[in-house]
């Protein structure tokens, strides 16, 4: 039996997505929050899946496969002014749980966050790394 370690199996090491998949329960509600509210670049649509770029990220929006079943993780979505993204992304919609918050200071930023839900109550937040 090979052991992970051993040179068969190479050293792995994991850094770049290629793509995020969240479950939602109505695709066209959902394309059209993430294409119309957040105007994520929306690339195409088959059945069942929407696709669109995150800045060379792929999300992928889809189905369930089986009744019931709900996949998310949290988006971060990296934004140079966070106020300014809040109000205009609340503007076209977007329901937030607050306002834009100070998370932690760090040694040449403040890293700010504004959580915010889609229609499927899959949580999203926008982040911003303020230079002091």
């Amino acid at each position: 039996m090979e052991s992970a370690a051993t040179p068969a199996a190479g050293p792995v090491a994991l850094s770049t997505l290629g793509q995020i998949g969240i479950t939602v329960t109505d695709l066209d509600r959902a394309t059209t929050f993430y294409r119309d509210t957040l105007r994520i670049q929306f690339l195409f649509q088959v059945p069942n899946l929407a696709f669109f770029d995150c800045g060379g990220v792929r999300l992928m929006l889809s189905l369930a496969e089986k009744s019931g079943e709900q996949f998310s993780s949290i988006l971060y979505f990296k934004v140079p002014d966070i106020q300014a993204a809040y109000q205009a992304i609340r503007g076209r919609g977007a329901v937030f749980e607050g306002e834009p918050h100070l998370v932690a200071p760090m040694p040449t930023y403040d890293l700010w966050m504004a959580f915010f839900r889609d229609p499927d109550r899959n949580l999203l937040a926008l982040m911003s790394e303020v230079s002091r």
